[in-house]
C-alpha cells in the first residue's frame, strides 16, 4: 500500500526540522507583525517599517537561495542566470502594481507614467488583464517558469553541461537585461517600475500590508523548505544526487535525466519568481538590473557560502552575505564589492562545504575527545587526521548510483 503524500511529507523532514520551522513561523507571523503593527514606534520591542522591508528582502533572498541550490547542490547544474527568473516574476507582479495606481500618478493618466512621457496612446498587447491581481499572480509562475522550460529542454536535451551550461545562463540573463532597458519594450526602461500605491486596494506603506508581506514572504520560505527537503529525501531526489555525480551511470540503468533535471530546473525557476513577486512591492521598485549578470553571480555566492547541498546552508548563506551587505553598503559602500570578492575567494579555499561543513568539522573534532577519554578509537582518514563528517544525503546519493 503505498503512503499518503502528506504522511510522507512528514516524515521528510524529521522532528527537530519541524520545531525549528514551528519557532521561525511563530516569529515570523507573530512576533514580528505585532512588533511592527501593533506596538507604538516608542516601544522598546517596536520593529521599524526599515527593518521589516530589510528582513522581509532577505527572507525573498533566503527562497532564491533554496532554489540555487536545489539544482547546484542537489543536481549538479551551475546557473549564472537566475537573476532573470527572479526579476521575470518581479515585473509580472509590476504590472499589476503599476495598473492599481491609476490616476494617482504624476500624469493623472490612466496609462502608467512612463507610457505617458513616452507619448502612448495604450497599453502594449501583453498587458492586458495586468489589471487583475489572478492574472498577475498566473504570469509570476507562467513567465520565469515557461522561459526556464524552454531553455532547460533545448539545454539539457543538447547535454549541455558544466561550465558551457553556466556561460549560456549568464549570457541569456545578459540578454534579456538589454532587452528591458529599451523603453520601447514596455517596461519602463532603465527606471523599471516604482511608486507603487496599493494591493487588492490596501495602502501598499501601510504597517499592515508590510506585515502581511512579510508573513507572506516567511510563508514562502518555509513551504520551500518543506517541498525541498520532501524533494531529495525521495527517491526523485536520490535519482538527481546520482545524476549529479556519475550522470552516464545513471542513463545506462535506464533513467533518462532529461527529465529529472528540467523539472527541478522549472521549478527552482518557478520559486524565483514567486519570491520576485514578493520582493518588488516590499522593496518598492524593480528595474533590469535586477537581470544584471553581477546578481546571478551573488546568488551562487550565498549557497556556496553557506554550503551547498544542505537546504538550511542556503537559507544561512542568504542571510549572512546581505545582512553583511546592507552593514557595508551604508558604513563603507565604497569596499562592499572587495568584501564579496574577498569571501567568495576564502570561500572556495578555505570553506568548500560552506558555513554548514565548518559546523559539521568542530562537531567532528568535538566527539573526538569524548572517545579518546572513553578508550574508543575514534574514526580517522587515510592520513591520520578525524575524518569528516558524512552529509545527511551521502547515503541517498549512494544508494542511488547503485
Amino acid at each position: 500500500m503505498r503512503t499518503p503524500l502528506t504522511l510522507r511529507i512528514l516524515r521528510s523532514t524529521p522532528r527537530a526540522g519541524w520545531i525549528a520551522l514551528a519557532i521561525f513561523a511563530a516569529v515570523a507571523w507573530i512576533c514580528v507583525p505585532v512588533a511592527h503593527a501593533v506596538l507604538p514606534e516608542g516601544h522598546a520591542l517596536h520593529l521599524s517599517a526599515y527593518i521589516v522591508s530589510l528582513l522581509g528582502k532577505i527572507l525573498c533572498y533566503m527562497v532564491v537561495a533554496v532554489a540555487m541550490d536545489l539544482i547546484w547542490g542537489y543536481a549538479g547544474i551551475l546557473s549564472l542566470g537566475h537573476g532573470l527568473f527572479f526579476a521575470l516574476g518581479g515585473y509580472a507582479f509590476g504590472m499589476y502594481l503599476m495598473r492599481q495606481i491609476g490616476r494617482d500618478g504624476s500624469y493623472g493618466a490612466d496609462l502608467p507614467d512612463f507610457m505617458v512621457f513616452l507619448d502612448w496612446k495604450e497599453l502594449p498587447w501583453y498587458w492586458a488583464g495586468s489589471d487583475s491581481f489572478l492574472w498577475s499572480l498566473f504570469l509570476v509562475v507562467a513567465a520565469p517558469g515557461l522561459v526556464a522550460f524552454v531553455f532547460g529542454w533545448f539545454a539539457f536535451r543538447s547535454r549541455i553541461k558544466g561550465v558551457y551550461f553556466s556561460i549560456i545562463t549568464q549570457a541569456l540573463t545578459y540578454a534579456a537585461m538589454l532587452l528591458f532597458f529599451r523603453n520601447e519594450t514596455g517596461f519602463g526602461g532603465n527606471n523599471g517600475f516604482t511608486d507603487f500605491k496599493r494591493i487588492l486596494g490596501y495602502a501598499i506603506t501601510s504597517p499592515g500590508m508590510r506585515a502581511t508581506l512579510f508573513a507572506l514572504s516567511a510563508a514562502l520560505l518555509v513551504a520551500t523548505l518543506v517541498i525541498g527537503r520532501y524533494l531529495v529525501a525521495s527517491r526523485f531526489g536520490r535519482v538527481l544526487a546520482a545524476i549529479r555525480d556519475a550522470e552516464s551511470r545513471v542513463m545506462f540503468i535506464g533513467y533518462n535525466p532529461l527529465h529529472y533535471k528540467l523539472f527541478v530546473w522549472t521549478l527552482s525557476a518557478v520559486l524565483c519568481g514567486l519570491a520576485g513577486a514578493l520582493y518588488v512591492p516590499q522593496v518598492g521598485i524593480i528595474n533590469p538590473s535586477e537581470m544584471s549578470p553581477a546578481t546571478s553571480i551573488e546568488i551562487a555566492v550565498w549557497v556556496a557560502v553557506g554550503g551547498r547541498g544542505t537546504l538550511v546552508g542556503a537559507v544561512l548563506g542568504a542571510g549572512i552575505v546581505n545582512l553583511a551587505k546592507s552593514w557595508f553598503t551604508v558604513s563603507f559602500p565604497e569596499y562592499w564589492p572587495f568584501f564579496l570578492g574577498f569571501l567568495f575567494i576564502a570561500v572556495t579555499l578555505y570553506l568548500p562545504d560552506g558555513v554548514v561543513g565548518l559546523w559539521r568539522r568542530l562537531g567532528a573534532r568535538r566527539a573526538v575527545v569524548p572517545a579518546a577519554v572513553e578508550g574508543v578509537k575514534p574514526a580517522t582518514g587515510p592520513c591520520g587526521e578525524p575524518a569528516p563528517a558524512q552529509s545527511e544525503f551521502e547515503p541517498i546519493a549512494k544508494g542511488a548510483q547503485a
